[in-house]
């Protein structure tokens, strides 16, 4: 059960204060002895302590802030969720150095958010064939590699969100939906299931909006900061040249957050906005995780994989046999010799190395190389 600490409302009511952040919370703070001193003062004591004659300060309005949280307060403690506060904890330590992240958050799920690793995957709503099964590759390898010491985080969205969150379920990894929108729904209503899933496997679904919030189209782009924040890196999946998971990108660069984008072919939709990040040196290409890892300089927890036979593959389809052919011939090879080998562009054999790779016939090694599963 959700244990919440005796103080939570002017918590909760101080953090719905419009503008307030981590920056001006603890310059209150250092102030004003708690946030119920806050309440408590005058709207002249007050004023002169911000230096600002806004209504925001007043009376009335921190009388109204105080209302609703006693409201949300009712729904926190009737729904068994957990209040996370900027001082606790166990409050996400990466959103601290967010200058624009909420003071609060509300949770369903025992996720630890300030585990070792935390990774965020973003990208279209209208996912491809190939960013899917990217997505499936690239969460397999980090269970893999970082083992119990990894989270996933996106946004409970159609497309990449899902599929991100879809495969950390697969593989048992713990993951974060973040949403646009209070705990009292899931949204999109499509994915209720996937998020009671994700909670029951050890991760969490989290919003910094109450029951009481509506959803407009701006709590969307204001909850990408939110998934920037919580992740020390952003991996942009696909991306059409304007979207929210660019915005993302963005916000986790502005947060000195490294970024990666999966490379696609120039003519494809949604691989152009990847294919910009890239170019402009905004996102590292990333095609694999021991990529991610690399750069990021994570240390690999995989032990080498036993000797497999491959007698027994599935079935290949002409370019796929192509592929095991030249790799059991010359041994593993970059991508770069084995398109030069195989006189095809990168973008195509970099889609038929994913399915092999989904179907278990190649391994993917360091340094964007490529071998048989022996």
């Amino acid at each position: 059960m959700a244990v919440n600490t005796p103080d939570i409302l002017y918590r909760m009511a101080f953090a719905g204060m419009r503008g307030m952040g981590v920056e001006l919370a603890q310059r209150l703070l250092d102030v004003v002895a708690s946030e119920e001193e806050f309440f408590a003062l005058s709207d002249s004591d007050l004023k002169s302590i911000t230096g600002s004659r806004s209504k925001v300060w007043e009376h009335a309005h921190r009388d109204e802030m105080l209302r609703k949280a006693e409201r949300e307060l009712e729904f926190v403690e009737s729904k068994n969720i957990k209040v996370l506060y900027f001082t606790d904890t166990d409050f996400p330590q990466r959103l601290l150095n967010a200058s624009d992240a909420p003071i609060l958050l509300y949770t369903i799920g025992d996720c630890d958010l300030n585990a070792k690793h935390v990774i965020s995957i973003v990208g279209t709503r209208r996912s491809t064939h190939y960013g899917a099964a990217f997505c499936d590759k690239l969460v397999d390898g980090l269970s893999q590699m970082l083992e119990n010491d990894v989270v996933i985080v996106s946004g409970l969205a159609y497309g990449t969100d899902i599929n991100a969150h879809r495969a950390a379920i697969k593989y048992h990894v713990p993951t974060v939906g973040v949403q646009a929108c209070g705990l009292n729904k899931i949204y999109p209503s499509e994915h209720r299931d996937d998020a009671a899933h994700i909670v029951q496997q050890g991760g969490a679904v989290v919003s910094d909006y109450t029951s009481q919030d509506a959803i407009h189209r701006g709590n969307f782009l204001a909850r990408n900061r939110i998934i920037a924040a919580l992740s020390d890196c952003t991996v942009v999946v696909e991306s059409a040249d304007k979207g929210g998971a660019l915005v993302t990108a963005n916000i986790a660069a502005s947060y000195s957050r490294d970024v990666f984008a999966l490379p696609g072919r120039v003519s494809d939709e949604f691989s152009k906005g990847c294919n910009r990040l890239i170019m402009n040196n905004q996102a590292a290409a990333i095609t694999c995780a021991e990529d991610l890892l690399k750069a990021m300089r994570w240390e690999s927890k995989m032990v080498p994989e036993k000797v497999q036979e491959l007698e027994l593959f599935p079935q290949l389809t002409a370019e796929q046999q192509k592929v095991v052919d030249v790799l059991r011939k010359q041994g593993d090879l970059h991508i770069n010799d084995l398109a030069g080998l195989m006189a095809l562009p990168i973008y195509r054999l970099m889609a038929t190395l994913v399915e092999l790779d989904t179907k278990g016939v190649i391994a993917t090694l360091p340094g964007c190389r490529y071998t048989l599963k022996r």
